[in-house]
């Protein structure tokens, strides 16, 4: 006469903002986890965290508040010290992802100056286009250290923190060295890579990644022309309709940008590894008339609009995490390519970076290729597992 044999559930908190949480199904994030054997406890950061455990994981969306934690702000100051603590004090409870891993994304500069100096030129012809921070007023001063970077005309400047407020996304494009007056300080100037206005997302979800093209800037070249000031979001989200992405009349072509997977795969090995984190997003495009990738961006926790069936993939990375033991890595990268152009999307709640809209589009014309995978991170000690 057999017996049932009941597995120990495992306890996973979670944290978004109310806005983000109406946006996102929770239902179906609750019954995808709870048919895996995960119960998935929503977390409120006006209460002591100890008190609503015992946990063996939290997923957290707190870019936003620990970016206005750094800036000083006293509420979310508070809110990320006491969460710190907590952590601190429960160190086996794995977090996806670290508050440490994050803040490397939190500013642009730092983001592409940690890129710049991993393995990646050893995945092949991929790149950071030269970049420097611009952290005065005084344009001479500026100048100079545009040419010393190596930072040619056009480039575009960001503001230097990517994370926590809209103003993130507030760009522009400066053609000629005078007008290097425009530039906001603090801020970040990139060179500007020709790419045929064709962005490649790409979402990364633990061992797996997803492409979805979207539209983007056309080709620029340097000129004697005023500084163009633009939201990203106005230009890269599916639904854009943006003169800035329509390309000119001698630029059209019939070759479109295409992403080599080989190449991809390693590229992304090498992020994932120098990252150390289970969800972000990184921005490519391909360079013009070399087909060099150049990394534009990277995003903790983006929106993942375009991905099908998310929250499935996010339970997988859950489950796994939480069930495993360290070992080594040596595997590949899983990828699936999307298409999701002329796909309507909302705005976020929390913005991350140019990857920051939360309403996923699930498109029946989406194609996928799928390979084997590479490792999770454990995210209590950022070995990987």
């Amino acid at each position: 006469m057999g017996s049932d044999i009941t597995l120990p559930r495992h306890r996973v908190g979670y944290w978004f903002s109310e806005k983000k949480s109406k946006k996102f199904n929770l239902e179906e994030f609750h019954g995808i986890c709870d048919q895996a054997g995960l119960d998935l406890i929503k977390i409120n950061l006006t209460l002591p965290i100890e008190d609503q455990g015992p946990f063996s994981a939290i997923i957290h969306k707190m870019t936003d508040v620990i970016a206005q934690a750094d800036l000083g702000d006293p509420e979310s100051l508070t809110i990320v010290q006491s969460f710190e603590r907590f952590i601190c004090a429960n160190p086996k409870i794995k977090i996806i992802d670290p508050f440490d891993n994050l803040r490397q994304l939190l500013d642009r500069y730092q983001t592409y100056s940690k890129i710049n100096n991993s393995d990646l030129h050893k995945a092949g012809e991929v790149f950071v286009p030269p970049f420097v921070d611009l952290v005065s007023n005084d344009v001479e001063e500026n100048v100079r250290k545009l040419r010393e970077a190596g930072v040619r005309y056009p480039f575009v400047c960001k503001p230097a923190v990517a994370h926590g407020s809209k103003m993130a996304h507030q760009m522009s494009i400066v053609f000629h060295e005078g007008a290097v007056k425009d530039c906001e300080p603090p801020c970040v100037a990139q060179t500007f890579i020709p790419h045929d206005a064709v962005l490649f997302k790409i979402f990364v979800i633990g061992k797996k990644y997803f492409v979805v093209e979207r539209p983007s800037l056309k080709n620029f070249s340097a000129a004697e022309i005023p500084t163009i000031f633009f939201d990203s979001h106005d230009v890269s989200k599916p639904d854009s309709v943006s003169l800035l992405s329509v390309l000119d009349d001698d630029e059209k072509c019939n070759v479109h940008p295409t992403i080599n997977g080989e190449l991809l795969d390693r590229v992304m090995s090498m992020l994932r590894v120098a990252l150390e984190m289970n969800l972000f997003g990184v921005d490519i495009v391909v360079e013009k008339n070399t087909g060099h990738y150049a990394i534009i961006d990277i995003n903790a926790f983006p929106g993942y609009e375009g991905v099908p069936d998310f929250f499935t993939h996010v339970t997988e990375v859950l489950k796994e995490i939480v069930e495993s033991s360290p070992v080594s890595s040596s595997s590949s990268i899983t990828t699936t390519t999307t298409s999701s152009r002329g796909v309507g999307e909302e705005d976020s709640g929390i913005d991350t970076g140019d990857s920051s809209d939360e309403k996923r589009h699930q498109g029946n014309n989406q194609s996928t290729r799928v390979k084997r995978s590479s490792a999770l991170f454990n995210s209590t000690n950022n070995i990987q597992i």
